[in-house]
């Protein structure tokens, strides 16, 4: 079995409830980056700061703690974040920080701050990462790489069903345009941009269940 294992995709593609079930099912450390960048976003809004205040993110990205660990609470969550010790790990999927995420994530100083604490934990132990540059830029040379996608139309319909789900009601149409601003803005980043590695092996689930998208990606895995 591979020892890293890099899965990313765009916004919504189901990256974290797979890399979560994948990692459970191979016993590997797993670690969703984008909630790393997602708790930078956070504390910055709790802060005041401007979300294109390159220098003062840059220095928050170094200052704050960011823990990600198994769930704490049986209440959906595939994981639990922490950020100096408390547990964020819904506030950072409200719409506040969906709507600047991908400005915080696009600037240089962040970035490498995250991607230094990524590489040392992927150091330590068997791993499955996920996130949008893991394959390209932050693992390189991952054992094995999943690019795992779907339409946008596909994803906004989930991310309305996963709102739902918590009690939010936000209409789909205006989840897609989410979805579609964000894509442009990962993709078209100067540094890492959002793109399938060369080695990654493609996995496309519209219209799969999760079981379905997780057998996919489990046979990508374990592919000789």
């Amino acid at each position: 079995m591979p020892r890293t294992v890099a899965i990313d995709g765009p916004a919504g593609a189901g990256k974290s409830t797979i890399g979560a079930l994948v990692a459970e099912g191979l016993g590997y450390l797993f670690l969703d980056t984008g909630a790393m960048y997602r708790a930078v976003a956070l504390a910055a809004m709790r802060r005041g700061f401007d979300p294109d205040d390159a220098p003062r993110l840059s220095e928050l990205a170094k200052e704050i703690r960011i823990m990600i660990g198994p769930p704490t609470k049986q209440d959906g969550r595939a994981y639990t974040v922490l950020l100096d010790g408390a547990d964020v790990t819904w506030e950072i999927r409200s719409p506040d920080v969906d709507r600047i995420v991908s400005q915080v994530a696009r600037v240089p100083g962040v970035r490498d701050a995250m991607v230094a604490q990524q590489r040392a934990l992927a150091g330590q132990a068997r791993v499955v990462m996920v996130g949008r540059d893991i394959g390209t830029v932050v693992l390189p040379h991952a054992n094995r790489k999943i690019f795992l996608t779907a339409s946008a139309s596909e994803r906004a319909r989930r991310r309305e069903e996963e709102l739902a789900s918590r009690g939010e009601r936000r209409p789909r149409q205006e989840l897609l345009h989410e979805i579609l601003r964000r894509d442009q803005l990962d993709s078209e980043r100067a540094v890492s941009p959002l793109k399938a590695a060369e080695d990654a092996i493609v996995v496309q689930t519209d219209g799969l269940t999760v079981r379905g998208a997780l057998d996919r990606v489990l046979a990508a895995i374990q592919r000789p």
